[in-house]
């Protein structure tokens, strides 16, 4: 165990050199590796790059674009300097813990691709191997963080954090009563550092820039991919051009010379829905269906094979994540807990038997929730998971040639569901 303990803590020094240059058609792209000047516990100061790559035997280097912007089509880089992951600076690092790795830097990056479209309001992105394992709009922030936790108290463990406001007290409170890798927001109010002091290894950062993500919504990048064999692939990032009722289209389609409507159109609520939940879509894994309610996620099904199957899962983990809440209000402890407690005799079945029930009646709170797939359903199977759970809404891409069987699977619905289509795909690979 000590060993395995070691490989963990280990930091790898990296044969990377310092800087690399591109050459793009044209165009000379120069990049320099990113390297921080940190104060040890020992009070001895080390330059370290990033901690490793996705595994403790992977050496891994950061590198930020210095030395001039690529111009490729739509694809417009931040100006040199000004950068959001490839751009944190020592000073940034209000507590290192233990510096970060790729895994966390990847994890901040797509929390800001996240939270970049959810910069109208106080909000929370928690992610946990790149993927966003609760996000929540909220009245102030402590309520939007408090409700991204609840919506995966289990996932959120070891997770990293991205906030679009400064983080105040009442935020960095609830922020140290969990286990997180990485906590990200434009500024810490006075104070707050104190109270995150309390997790020694948790990772603090300030990311200046935060404020102006949305500024950045229309930006594209170019997303390279490593072949094993050497190769790379290069394409333009994705951009969600879904960003208010207007962008959204009307769920209809044709066949065999017949029309095909949905009958019923979304209220407020699940439009507003509808746009938050196509946000959290934008930076999950393909196939993916997630179900949202209320500006909160409700379930989050991921990088699935087939689209009926991820429907079940996000609702298989809906269940999960509800029971485990309830656990926890009533008894303070964890579902696992609970049901260990009552293996070992502590505790009254009676406990357990209270949440499953419960879970059960109230449909994991999956009844009003909007379910908002990144692709077209190919058949009405998908929808019909979520329109079996209680949902009232559905957004989905719209396209399949088999579109009016998810039509009149929503207009048979008892109460009707209405759905829209966004005419854009949102796959995340």
């Amino acid at each position: 165990m000590s060993d395995l303990k070691k490989m963990y803590s280990t930091i790898l020094g990296d044969h990377f050199p310092m800087d690399m240059t591109i050459t793009f058609g044209d165009q000379t792209l120069v990049f320099r590796k990113r390297t921080w000047k940190l104060t040890q516990d020992d009070g001895t100061v080390e330059e370290r790059g990033i901690r490793y790559g996705e595994n403790p035997d992977q050496e891994a280097a950061l590198y930020e674009l210095v030395g001039g912007n690529l111009t490729l089509g739509d694809c417009r880089f931040i100006e040199p300097g000004q950068g959001l992951v490839s751009g944190i600076k020592a000073e940034d690092m209000l507590q290192v813990g233990k510096h970060p790795g790729k895994i966390n830097l990847t994890d901040i990056d797509n929390g800001l691709n996240i939270i970049k479209y959810l910069m109208d309001r106080p909000a929370a992105v928690i992610l946990k191997h790149n993927n966003p394992c609760g996000a929540a709009y909220g009245r102030d922030l402590a309520d939007a963080f408090n409700r991204a936790n609840r919506a995966d108290r289990i996932a959120a463990f070891g997770g990293a954090v991205v906030l679009n406001r400064p983080c105040d007290m009442a935020t960095a409170e609830l922020l140290s009563q969990n286990y997180l890798e990485v906590v990200c927001a434009p500024d810490f109010e006075a104070g707050t550092m104190e109270i995150l002091s309390r997790r020694k290894n948790l990772r603090v950062v300030k990311i200046a820039r935060i404020e102006r993500l949305a500024e950045f919504e229309k930006f594209r990048f170019v997303d390279f991919k490593s072949l094993i064999d050497g190769g790379l692939i290069a394409q333009q990032s994705a951009v969600n051009s879904i960003r208010s009722a207007a962008d959204l289209k009307p769920a209809a389609a044709t066949w065999k010379g017949e029309e095909y409507q949905v009958e019923r159109e979304p209220d407020a609520r699940e439009i507003d829905d509808m746009i938050f939940g196509w946000a959290v879509e934008h930076g999950v894994t393909s196939n993916s269906v997630i179900y949202v309610k209320d500006g909160c996620t409700v379930g989050i099904g991921t990088g699935e094979q087939d689209r009926v199957g991820v429907a079940e899962i996000a609702v298989h983990k809906a269940y999960i994540k509800y029971a485990d809440l309830l656990s926890f209000d009533a008894h303070g402890i964890s579902y696992a807990e609970l049901a260990l407690e009552i293996k070992q005799g502590k505790r009254d079945k009676a406990d357990q038997e209270a949440i499953d029930t419960k879970t059960q009646a109230d449909r994991a709170g999956l009844p009003g929730s909007v379910m908002i797939s990144d692709a077209f359903f190919p058949f009405r199977d998908g929808a019909d998971v979520g329109i079996n759970q209680g949902v009232s809404a559905i957004l989905q891409a719209g396209g399949s040639a088999r579109d009016f069987e998810t039509i009149i699977a929503c207009n048979e619905a008892n109460p009707k569901v209405a759905m829209k289509f966004t005419g854009q795909r949102s796959f995340k690979h």
